[in-house]
């Protein structure tokens, strides 16, 4: 998303190609956006999450493929490769967008107890933000130097996001923020044994000194 035009250009696009291409992918992710907020309290997070990395990394693996074979002797691809990774690049923003983008902001504000919300969503956040700034200045060094194989490092990525959210996240649609101990945290098979010990009482005084 930072670096589309300078993507789009090394793969042979010209200037103003490059350009709208980048808002192409500009549109595809307000639009997929969308879906997230029609679909995440009726699919669930997990599945959208699930889905999304299995996409994002069909996407990324297909595009370094095409890059590694196509891209060695001219450094450019022509015309129905260039707009092949155009359509890969559209599939990787949409489904990041109905899923990890949206989701990524919306979990962390559910999921903790509330005595620690505050501090566990600024965690959160300011996670978020320190690796968005880290891969912003990484990336085309990176692409300089892996040239196609930058592809498949953020796909290993993927696969390990994706097994994060299978053995690790809980599902949370539809549940209430002042249950989500008692009928997530404390059912989850791995989270359950760190839970034992809690029994909601911070929660309450916490709620009584507010009120």
């Amino acid at each position: 998303m930072f670096y589309a035009p300078v993507l789009f250009q090394t793969v042979g696009f010209k200037n103003d190609a490059s350009l709208l291409s980048s808002v192409i992918t500009g549109l595809v992710n307000v639009f997929s956006t969308l879906v997230s907020i029609y679909g995440v309290d009726r699919v669930g997070r997990r599945k959208l999450l699930l889905q999304a990395c299995v996409q994002m990394f069909i996407s990324q693996t297909a595009i370094g493929a095409i890059l590694l074979v196509h891209l060695k002797g001219s450094n450019s691809l022509d015309e129905g490769l260039a707009g092949l990774v155009v359509v890969l690049v559209c599939l990787f923003v949409m489904s990041f967008a109905w899923s990890w983008g949206p989701l990524g902001w919306l979990i962390p504000s559910e999921t903790f107890p509330l005595e620690i919300r505050t501090s566990g969503f600024a965690c959160a956040v300011s996670s978020n933000m320190l690796f968005t700034f880290i891969i912003a200045q990484a990336f085309l060094s990176m692409m300089c130097h892996m040239r196609a194989f930058i592809f498949f490092f953020f796909a290993a990525w993927i696969v390990a996001m994706g097994l994060f959210v299978l053995f690790l996240l809980p599902e949370t649609k539809n549940v209430p923020i002042d249950a989500m101990v008692e009928r997530v945290w404390k059912q989850h098979p791995v989270w359950k044994r760190f839970m034992d010990d809690y029994d909601g009482k911070e929660d309450v005084k916490n709620v009584g000194m507010i009120i």
